[in-house]
């Protein structure tokens, strides 16, 4: 990290910072000076949200920065599951991101690449149908070889 980070947190929320979560009792500034891995409570995707292929990516990369001991298991699963997705979309801006994905994870950059992730959701929410009702399994035109 070149510039030291500021991060606000409101009283009782929590941040995810090298494996450790840290809840707050009180609004405060975390400075952090060097380079962390981190996530913000907010940023935190739930198993029963990982819904859509990008979301499935989403969660396993967010198992890298929380449970540092179980990051070895979270890798592999995210080097299995990236090509069968990038041959999933059709879209060129998710193929590309997704490339530019595995570039940021592979060189350690996992809170960027979960910050570019989210940023597809509107573009896979067009790919999908656009239809949030219709869970992601029964979604014909990408279950069949996006599954994660």
């Amino acid at each position: 990290m070149k510039n030291t980070l500021k991060i606000s947190l409101k009283p009782g929320e929590k941040i995810y910072l090298n494996g450790a979560v840290i809840k707050v009792d009180r609004k405060v500034t975390l400075e952090l000076l060097n380079d962390v891995q981190f996530l913000l409570e907010s940023h935190v995707l739930q198993m029963d949200q990982a819904t859509t292929p990008l979301r499935q990516l989403y969660f396993i990369l967010q198992v890298m920065l929380m449970n540092p001991n179980g990051a070895d298991d979270a890798y592999e699963m995210f080097r299995r599951s990236l090509p069968l997705m990038i041959a999933s979309f059709s879209d060129h801006e998710i193929t590309g991101t997704l490339k530019h994905i595995d570039r940021m994870v592979s060189e350690g950059h996992v809170y960027e690449a979960l910050k570019a992730i989210r940023g597809l959701y509107p573009l896979e929410r067009q790919a999908l149908g656009d239809n949030d009702d219709v869970p992601f399994a029964q979604r014909p035109q990408m279950a069949a070889g996006a599954a994660l």
